[in-house]
């Protein structure tokens, strides 16, 4: 895994906008398409900004871009802790995609359990059986979870399934998640984590012994298609 160690939090966010361009124009160039899975959170969304602004946008065929999300909470596509929203408030309501390659995790009228198997059927329809998405872009909390596996549940173990949902007790909501071999599947993985709070958690992942049940993050493989973007307050 290549990490990259920032000084400062705009040139973080810089250089991973300018990843997913080149990760981009490369996919777009082999195979005609770009299949992300985005994540929530503050750090995606500064980076999610940047790549609607004028200097990125005009670089991505946005229409071969096919947009799924890593894990959300199960909340309406209108509320403001929807991941979905957040991105289409930031990038997707400002570039020329084509709506039918949007996939948001979240549908009315089902369990998240019962859309947990129909979102799986929808990166099927698309990835094929191989599902190995171009580009994930990753964060992770100050507990060392990523996506929606959390420490202690049931998820992290999860091996057949690509997608799953589950009551998530602590925040008193259901989370529908990406599991780990989907995302260990993907081509490209970019974690982004930083700032005082992540450092024991990442200094854990990084150097501590194996034990994705405290730690989850640890579930990601530290392949070379693997980078992690952090800054000084985080690494340490």
């Amino acid at each position: 895994m290549k990490i990259t160690v920032f000084n400062d939090l705009d040139t973080l966010y810089k250089k991973a906008a300018d990843r997913f361009v080149d990760l981009a124009e490369k996919s777009i160039q082999d195979h005609d398409r770009f299949v992300v899975a985005l994540s929530g959170g503050s750090s995606p969304k500064a980076i999610f900004k940047l790549l609607a602004s004028g200097k990125y946008a005009d670089k991505i065929e946005w229409s071969k871009v096919f947009f799924f999300w890593v894990d959300e909470r199960w909340v309406p596509l209108n509320d403001e802790k929807s991941n979905a929203k957040m991105t289409f408030d930031t990038l997707l309501d400002h570039v020329s995609v084509n709506k039918h390659h949007i996939f948001p995790m979240y549908k009315d009228g089902v369990s998240a359990e019962e859309f947990a198997a129909e979102y799986e059927n929808q990166i099927r329809n698309v990835l094929g059986n191989d599902g190995s998405f171009d580009f994930i872009l990753l964060g992770m909390g100050d507990d060392g979870h990523t996506a929606s596996l959390f420490p202690g549940e049931k998820v992290l173990w999860e091996k057949e399934k690509w997608v799953d949902a589950y009551y998530l007790k602590p925040q008193e909501m259901f989370r529908i998640t990406l599991t780990a071999p989907i995302i260990n599947n993907a081509e490209n993985i970019l974690i982004v984590t930083f700032g005082e709070s992540k450092k024991h958690a990442l200094n854990e992942v990084l150097n501590g012994v194996y034990n994705p049940e405290l730690y989850p993050m640890q579930l990601i493989e530290k392949r070379d298609c693997v980078e992690l973007f952090t800054d000084e307050k985080a690494k340490g």
